[in-house]
């Protein structure tokens, strides 16, 4: 009986998760962390032994292969493992009870963490499973009409090519699509290639932040003002910066967000999130049925049904982490780490560097190709012979192998990779 008791005091205090003095990150991290700083070198260019602490919080720092694809999805640290099985294991008792009348307190809490991280009104975050459902939401529940147009890119993530598409074809918008042939190092160029762009149907200009292809930065908050004096919203697709780029949402001055958590967050797979600015809300018809579709209030995009909210939760604890590192450190650690290596493979014969290495261009993404191969077949010798997990991307314009490495990547892992690519070149 007192076992029993026990089990619903703690589960009574799930909905302070993440966000209470007994947070997991606090029980296994806190003094790690501590420690951890005072190792810290603001003089030093690389800080190796306070980051070899961030590399043990992550399993994934111990893998058999070494893991440089986490542009698709990021491994999580321990801490968000061990919050989503405690989560789980909890809901399995009764997911009716312990899911949506325990668990479902703690979205609020997890809303206003978010909020914080992102720079925003708590009222303006809707907590969901990825960019693709946050970006969808916003393209099929814009109140477009026949005629109107759209501008992307053919550099843009498919999903939202696929989702502006069949709004053409349903409903007769005009989708527009310009091309960039990257590296750019000039945010003019690129900010003027939108504007010729534009005509007096324009409504939309969709812009994603980081290109997930080969990792450009795109200058949003200067298209969104060019687009904004011009009576156009912006639509951003921030998959690959939010938990990555130290920026504020507002800062964007765009109208409409999308990211995953999934990614550089490092929450458990299936975790995103929207933000519509608070104005604009009430435009937008939800994705999912709601019974008050033109409501002004931003939960409407949450009635998505049954879902997990064992991995919302769990969100909490990859904010806690985040917070320990800091985002600015975290962003320039991660700069850092793709310059350490791509910084060396430009200077082998017959291999191409997609991506430029200034950090107001690019971060953690980067392409590179070797004369003569094609991406899959790189893809493929650096698993096979190497075991290193890259992704081969062989679309439109772009022809190369991304790279992306994350906080828990070693530098020894890249020594590797740049090791591998000299040797596949000297062969090719």
């Amino acid at each position: 009986m007192n076992n029993r008791r026990s089990f619903f005091k703690k589960t009574a205090a799930l909905g302070l998760g993440a966000f209470g003095s007994d947070s997991l990150f606090n029980q296994l991290h806190s003094e790690q962390f501590r420690e951890a700083e005072q190792l810290w070198d603001d003089d030093s260019q690389s800080n190796e032994a306070y980051w070899n602490v961030i590399q043990d919080a992550y399993t994934a720092s111990k893998s058999e292969i070494i893991i440089l694809n986490n542009g698709g999805v990021s491994p999580s640290p321990l801490v968000v493992q061990e919050a989503l099985e405690k989560y789980n294991k909890v809901a399995a008792q009764g997911p009716s009870y312990y899911m949506w009348r325990i668990m479902d307190k703690g979205r609020e809490p997890l809303r206003q963490r978010l909020a914080g991280l992102a720079g925003c009104d708590p009222e303006e975050i809707a907590i969901n499973r990825n960019a693709t459902e946050a970006l969808n939401t916003v393209i099929f529940g814009l109140p477009l009409q026949k005629g109107d147009e759209v501008i992307g890119t053919v550099q843009d993530y498919p999903n939202m090519m696929h989702a502006y598409k069949q709004r053409e074809m349903r409903d007769g918008i005009v989708y527009k699509q310009i091309s960039f042939d990257f590296p750019i190092e000039d945010d003019d160029q690129i900010v003027k290639a939108y504007e010729a762009a534009i005509t007096p149907r324009t409504r939309i200009v969709h812009v994603t932040h980081i290109i997930n292809w080969v990792g450009q930065i795109m200058p949003v908050k200067k298209i969104a003002q060019m687009a904004h004096k011009k009576g156009i919203e912006v639509v951003v697709d921030g998959a690959h910066t939010f938990g990555l780029l130290d920026y504020k949402i507002p800062d964007l001055e765009c109208d409409y967000f999308g990211t995953s958590l999934h990614k550089f967050l490092s929450a458990p797979v299936g975790s995103g999130m929207m933000w519509v600015k608070k104005d604009k809300i009430e435009n937008i018809w939800p994705l999912v049925c709601n019974s008050e579709p033109k409501s002004k209030n931003i939960r409407k995009f949450e009635t998505l049904g049954t879902r997990s909210f064992c991995i919302e939760q769990a969100i909490g604890e990859a904010i806690n982490f985040q917070e320990g590192i800091g985002t600015r450190r975290k962003q320039e650690r991660i700069h850092f780490l793709k310059k350490y290596w791509a910084g060396q493979a430009v200077q082998i014969p017959g291999v191409k560097l997609h991506t430029s290495l200034k950090p107001e261009y690019s971060c953690a993404i980067a392409g590179v190709s070797i004369d003569g191969m094609k991406p899959e077949e790189l893809d493929s010798r650096l698993m096979k012979d190497y075991r290193i997990h890259v992704v081969g991307m062989n679309y439109a314009n772009i022809h190369c192998v991304r790279v992306t490495p994350h906080v828990y990547t070693k530098t020894s892992d890249l020594d590797k990779l740049v090791g591998a690519l000299r040797d596949i070149a000297k062969k090719a």
